[in-house]
């Protein structure tokens, strides 16, 4: 069994090592004393002993790892650098000196960036930081390896403002970015001379690519999933295409991973298969493969899924080329210790966890599943072996997409029979037709027919994407049911690989689990009341959930939606109702008055404990403070942000609590947990 291989131990017990120095988020030193002292006691062992197979070294070895995982998560905080920018300044006004490093997907209100801080007050610093500007009227923007120098402040990265929505302060976190700067238009310096890094190479490779392919008369649309399929960039893909992808369950074809490098190391070991007839033929071989899936990777962004994919086939290359029978786990296990080792961050992103868990179902499920059926006839083998490889991989990564994205494509097997067979041909293909636009020799019919092939493949994909009815959307699932349900799958595929009355007895006892925590989640949600102000802008949204049911007030029902949804999934909601807002609400012991904008007083006699203000009504604070007495004044986001400051500031001076859920996020009334 592969779980009995150390290599598969090693990297499970760093991952724990890695997921435990995460959240408790310590000082270096404590991982690194702790690290130390286990070499330490690991080192005796093993010389009194002689042995590297007992309980003692094997149990110490697995401390260690455990100390090593949490000692590199640590380190690999930029935070916890000495030099790092937030340890030497505060967020007030600094002269920084940063570069571009990454030009992120533009929106309506402004160009995003990811920079590099290289100096704060002309002190050396590093970090990285989160860039925002106003777009250009010239629509002109920064590139990678730019230096800037301006002055101004650092502020936190917004957290999610209402319930269950997705935290794009978290996830930047894991990129070892905790702030933002607003860089206001025409008030920074561009500096001449730049340091090249990198990035910057790739970018300006990537960037003479697509306007060579542009010259080639290839369309917007196809120009944009070549970006993603060959180039690893996906920020020009529309949105409408990117949902056909997504419903399709084909969006793994746009995220250069293992599969266009699997297809890759098989195309190079065919082109270079001559190489072999000279002296050191495969080892030449080896180093020219190497050398391209490196260049390729530093060409895509560097991004978690095409190290993760660059680094597990050069150890397999490695493998083909010592010509050994090697242990495809064992492989896997290898890549993911090493890479984890380097970029222990890595594990947090969504990509990467998806990214390993495909591989390691494919190397899992395919053989048993190959094993229930092997036809004679060839054209329903090749169905079969890739409907199975399909399979495997939506097995492996199916409760880490249902707890993030809450759907699954029903009809993924189809647009991934009708893709994958040809993706060889596309990529390969592909790498030629930008090899050719770069030399100015690619012929207009080989970049019409090239325009044809990806015109037709987003042709199959939206078709498939439409069938809404085979789109099973809003699946509620929370961490503990993907734990539980990678142990099941686990224990039925170990019961399949060897039957036997006691893994039988593992898998129905980790079903009755299941179902078991299903039926307490619904308990404890229908024993569950509370009422919530949200935050939307210009709009007022209070959910008031009582049990599986919730009800629904709001001046603007159809922008409310997203909200609604995004709670109901999480909460396992089952009716929904949609109720007039009312002027007064009375939550256990505290009356809630809605203060709107005809500005009108609670009736005389009626002491409202708290008061929300909605869409900016025109009233004296002061003496309205001086006259009801509230306990607390709530703003939410259908006030202008002006009348807000202001309101702020009063209840400041009259020592009145202040909640703008614009800033501190949704209120909760908890009324029955």
């Amino acid at each position: 069994m592969f779980f009995r291989q150390n290599s598969v131990k090693l990297s499970l017990f760093l991952i724990f090592g890695i997921l435990l120095g995460y959240f408790l988020d310590t000082s270096p030193g404590i991982p690194l004393w702790c690290t130390i002292i286990s070499f330490i006691l690991l080192a005796i062992i093993y010389y009194r002993t002689g042995k590297s197979h007992s309980v003692s070294f094997g149990i110490l070895a697995a401390c260690t790892t455990l100390c090593i995982g949490f000692l590199a998560v640590n380190l690999a905080q930029p935070k916890n650098h000495a030099d790092h920018y937030s340890r030497s300044t505060d967020s007030g006004l600094h002269l920084y000196h940063l570069q571009i490093q990454e030009v992120l997907k533009s929106n309506t209100f402004s160009d995003n960036y990811i920079a590099s801080v290289l100096e704060v007050d002309h002190r050396q610093s590093d970090g990285m930081i989160l860039l925002s500007s106003k777009p250009d009227s010239l629509g002109q923007r920064l590139k990678p390896d730019q230096q800037i120098v301006f002055y101004g402040s650092y502020g936190e990265i917004n957290k999610p403002l209402n319930p269950h929505q997705f935290s794009y302060k978290s996830y930047l976190n894991t990129l070892g970015i905790y702030h933002r700067i607003q860089l206001e238009p025409h008030l920074f310096e561009i500096r001449d001379q730049s340091l090249s890094t990198p990035y910057g190479w790739t970018f300006k490779i990537r960037e003479n690519i697509i306007a060579q392919l542009k010259k080639a008369q290839i369309g917007q649309e196809e120009l944009s999933i070549i970006q993603a399929l060959l180039l690893g960039q996906r920020t020009d893909i529309s949105e409408d295409t990117y949902t056909n992808y997504v419903n399709a369950g084909a969006i793994h074809i746009l995220a250069v991973s293992g599969l266009h490098i699997g297809i890759l190391l098989l195309i190079l070991q065919y082109v270079l298969a001559p190489l072999k007839q000279l002296k050191h033929g495969q080892t030449i071989q080896l180093l020219v493969i190497l050398a391209i899936l490196w260049s390729y990777a530093f060409l895509a962004g560097l991004s978690a899924s095409i190290v993760r994919a660059v680094s597990m086939f050069s150890f397999l290359a490695y493998a083909m080329f010592l010509n050994r029978p090697t242990n495809s786990f064992n492989i896997l296990a290898l890549s993911l210790f090493f890479i984890l080792l380097i970029e222990p961050m890595f594990l947090f992103q969504v990509g990467f966890q998806m990214s390993y868990s495909a591989v390691f179902a494919i190397l899992w499920i395919y053989p048993l599943l190959q094993k229930l059926w092997s036809p004679n006839n060839l054209i329903l083998k090749k169905t079969w072996q890739l409907t199975s490889v399909s399979i495997a991989a939506q097995l492996g990564v199916l409760p880490i997409a249902l707890f993030y994205f809450h759907q699954f494509p029903g009809l993924f097997f189809i647009s991934n029979l009708a893709i994958i067979p040809f993706l060889g041909i596309i990529l390969g293909l592909g790498i030629l037709v930008i090899i050719l636009a770069v030399t100015h020799t690619l012929p207009s019919f080989i970049a019409a027919l090239y325009n044809e092939m990806i015109s037709f493949m987003n042709l199959i994909v939206g078709w498939v994407g439409k069938q809404e009815s085979f789109i099973f959307r809003n699946i509620s699932f929370d961490l503990a049911q993907v734990i539980l349900g990678y142990a099941l799958l686990a224990s039925v595929l170990v019961f399949f690989s060897k039957r036997s009355p006691k893994r039988l007895f593992i898998s129905m006892a980790l079903v009755m689990c299941f179902q078991s925590y299903l039926i307490y989640a619904k308990y404890t949600g229908q024993h569950k009341e509370e009422i919530i102000i949200l935050h939307q802008t210009r709009n007022s949204v209070l959910f008031h959930r009582i049990g599986n049911n919730l009800s629904i007030s709001t001046t603007n029902n159809i922008k409310a939606e997203s909200l609604q949804e995004d709670y109901n999934t999480a909460e396992r909601i089952e009716t929904v109702n949609h109720v007039p807002l009312k002027n007064a609400y009375n939550i256990q012991d505290q009356q809630l008055y809605i203060l709107d904008s005809t500005g009108m007083y609670p009736p005389k006699g009626y002491q409202p404990d708290l008061i929300l203000v909605t869409q900016s009504p025109k009233l004296n604070l002061i003496r309205f403070i001086d006259s009801i007495k509230p306990k607390q004044i709530i703003a939410d986001g259908s006030n202008y942000r002006s009348d807000v400051l202001r309101w702020q500031r009063t209840c400041e001076q009259k020592k009145v609590p202040f909640h703008y859920t614009g800033e501190k996020g949704a209120f909760y009334f908890i009324v029955n947990d």
